[in-house]
């Protein structure tokens, strides 16, 4: 026979409150208190004496989709973006007058 009839709970009133966080908060303090006294001075000297190991925190660090996204056209309007391509278009119609008029200058070398 089983310790607890079906549909019997083990604790009636549930685990107490904050018992499941108590390691994990206990761990963080220690771990905040030893990084605010050695932190800075241990990323230097891990840099310094194992810069793989360096590498891996730092990539263990970082998100796994970093997402980097940077233009210098963020902060145009549709009207500037639309006017920085026609003036842009323009440019190339002059360049390729430009070696147009230039190849026409040219003698014909047979």
């Amino acid at each position: 026979m089983s310790r607890w009839q079906q549909g019997a709970v083990g604790q009636p009133r549930g685990r107490p409150l904050g018992s499941k966080h108590k390691l994990g908060e206990s761990f963080l303090e220690a771990l905040l208190a030893d990084w605010q006294e050695h932190g800075a001075a241990t990323i230097a000297r891990v840099r310094e004496e194992k810069p793989d190991q360096y590498l891996k925190v730092i990539a263990s660090a970082l998100p796994r989709d970093l997402n980097v996204h940077a233009s210098p056209f963020d902060d145009w309007s549709d009207e500037e973006l639309l006017a920085g391509i026609r003036r842009v278009e323009g440019e190339i119609r002059m360049a390729l007058v430009a070696d147009q008029e230039d190849e026409a200058a040219w003698p014909v070398v047979n």
